[in-house]
């Protein structure tokens, strides 16, 4: 009997400890696991605009949250995810990325600076996930997640997300379990007693009767007295038994209370999913109008979740116009940048004090000779009846352009004539070929550097240029050379300036190298000054005009959609020129005219 009643108060605190589960049950690390916390700087994707940015990263709690930097931690985070349903992915290819999601609907790009670092998070995460036990067959007594009772294919319900009503009803409930097993006990220790004492009596008996002590014998006899330590076993018995078939009563109306809480959740559960269904039937019905509406025919649309993925190659999921509405925001954003400075700060490139090698005798004379004649022979000729299509007009610029491709990429000539008043044209080529204004007007450079100083008026660049999501960054190398050429149709026009620019090789500089993709290019600039002569007064920049014939040949390099470069080009080589061309005249501006 002692130890069925040291087994029954060992399932009572069994029942007390569940009690006290109960309560806490949302508290993490309950079963006493070891939490490793890390934190630190990783770089993580923002959006198509901003690129990859610095952010500060903490594991805490089971809780993955960031901030904008270690000194903005103290005043909130601005995201976090639970690693308990998170999975953690390393990227195929980028050795320093990992991904954390949750079900694909909430992603984190992240990037680490090392490939060691990225390993250290995902091994320090991973085994957090794996030590919370989330999913696997311990996770009902690591978190202490209630299971259903009723039915084994349904899904775990957490003990914390009764409410208050259900909780109290079962806190009520096991308060009368604690008060029968109160009932039990006492009834066990009176059991108990009883037998012990009848036990002691008897030793008593048997040893006086061995010991012939008649007398002895006689005395314990008459001191035992059955009657007078006689227990009521039949009410035992019944108080016993009704005390059981209340605990059970009682076990059975909590197993029934879990249950509602379950089919209260399916209903709810169910609602969600027959809301969500009817949105989806809108959303097509509405899709449905549009398309009717408009006569186009529906295409298939890729779900862009903005991530890095999506950017620039021949597998893209990108369609050509997400790609289009992502460059052309990156190209707004440098716009606006432009446009809220006064003027680009202006980079001094000094030239270099070594003594220069006359252009003659350079190794690239001959290149540079040949595609400057032969760009001057391209700008002079007229539009004529050949493929040139006009794409802009604005005054008196008109820009054209013929449809051409190379390897699959888009490599449309450009012709653009324009008329600006003000500035001469050795100014304006001036301009266009000195290093020291080359920030001032091209918008989309990020760095620049001269390789090789030729001659004064031949030069080699190379220029880096900003990067614009979801395209890679480009860089071009290339030489450019200024001079003053004579005018064919009216010998007498002595100021006619052209520069060409056209793209090189250099062993030390080859391209596609440190993520960059090298355009390739050749570009010409042909400027002619006509003068208004006044009759009695020297000639001011309101009797100048600039007649600008601009050609170029771009090949992008790397992929982009044809449809989307077009665009661009349509978009973008207008304003450039009209940029520039402002450039010029307030360059100019309240400087004396040179020629």
């Amino acid at each position: 009997m002692a130890s069925e009643a040291e087994t029954f108060r060992h399932n009572t605190n069994e029942i007390e400890e569940t009690e006290v589960d109960a309560d806490d049950i949302d508290e993490e690390g309950s079963d006493g696991v070891v939490i490793p916390e890390l934190q630190g700087n990783l770089s993580k994707w923002t959006n198509y605009i901003h690129g990859w940015q610095s952010r500060f990263i903490v594991l805490k709690n089971g809780t993955l949250s960031y901030y904008r930097s270690e000194q903005d931690s103290g005043f909130g985070c601005r995201g976090s995810i639970s690693l308990f349903k998170a999975d953690i992915k390393a990227h195929e290819f980028d050795e320093c990325r990992f991904d954390v999601s949750v079900n694909d609907y909430l992603v984190w790009y992240l990037r680490a600076s090392t490939p060691e670092d990225k390993q250290r998070w995902v091994d320090v995460l991973k085994s957090y996930k794996s030590e919370s036990g989330y999913g696997s067959e311990n996770s009902l007594k690591r978190h202490g997640s209630a299971i259903s009772l009723i039915s084994n294919t349904q899904s775990t319900t957490s003990a914390g997300s009764f409410s208050k009503r259900g909780v109290r009803s079962l806190k009520e409930k096991l308060a009368e379990i604690e008060t029968f097993k109160d009932i039990l006990i006492q009834q066990i220790d009176t059991l108990q007693k009883y037998f012990d004492n009848c036990a002691e009596n008897s030793k008593s008996v048997n040893k006086s009767n061995f010991s012939g002590d008649k007398a002895a014998a006689a005395a314990a006899d008459k001191s035992f007295n059955p009657a007078e330590l006689s227990v009521d076993f039949k009410g035992e018995a019944i108080t016993f038994k009704a005390t059981s078939e209340g605990v059970l009563a009682t076990l059975q109306h909590c197993v029934e209370l879990m249950g509602q809480r379950e089919d209260a959740w399916r209903r709810r559960w169910e609602k969600e999913v027959e809301k969500r269904r009817r949105l989806h039937d809108l959303y097509k019905t509405l899709k449905d109008q549009v398309t009717t509406q408009t006569g186009e025919s529906p295409r298939p649309r890729v779900l862009i979740h903005g991530g890095p993925d999506y950017e620039e190659g021949p597998h893209s999921a990108l369609c050509d116009e997400e790609f289009y509405d992502a460059v052309e925001t990156g190209l707004d954003r440098i716009e606006e940048e432009n446009f809220l400075k006064d003027r680009l700060k202006q980079k001094s490139v000094a030239f270099p004090t070594a003594p220069t090698t006359p252009a003659i005798k350079h190794r690239l004379w001959s290149e540079i000779e040949k595609i400057t004649m032969e760009q001057l022979h391209y700008a002079r000729l007229g539009m004529g009846a050949g493929s040139w299509m006009l794409f802009a007009e604005d005054g008196d610029m008109r820009m054209y352009r013929r449809e051409e491709e190379a390897d699959g990429l888009v490599v449309d000539p450009l012709k653009a004539c324009h008329v600006v008043k003000g500035v001469t044209g050795h100014e304006v080529c001036q301009i266009f070929f000195s290093p020291e204004y080359r920030s001032g007007w091209e918008s989309t450079l990020e760095d620049m550097s001269i390789i090789e100083t030729i001659s004064k008026d031949s030069l080699v660049f190379l220029q880096t240029h900003k990067r614009i999501w979801p395209a890679s960054q480009r860089d071009a190398l290339f030489w450019s050379h200024m001079r003053k050429v004579p005018d064919d149709q009216d010998p007498d026009n002595q100021d006619v300036w052209i520069v060409t620019n056209h793209s090189t090789e250099y062993p030390d500089h080859p391209p596609n190298v440190n993520k960059c993709v090298r355009i390739y290019l050749t570009v010409c600039l042909v400027c002619q000054t006509v003068i208004d002569p006044p009759k009695d007064r020297e000639i001011r920049r309101e009797d100048i005009t600039c007649k600008i014939t601009y050609c170029s040949v771009v090949n992008p390099g790397g992929w982009a959609p044809s449809s989307v470069l077009r665009a661009l080009y349509k978009r973008e080589y207008p304003k450039f020129l009209k940029r520039f061309t402002n450039f010029c005249k307030e360059q100019c501006e309240n400087k004396p005219i040179t020629f």
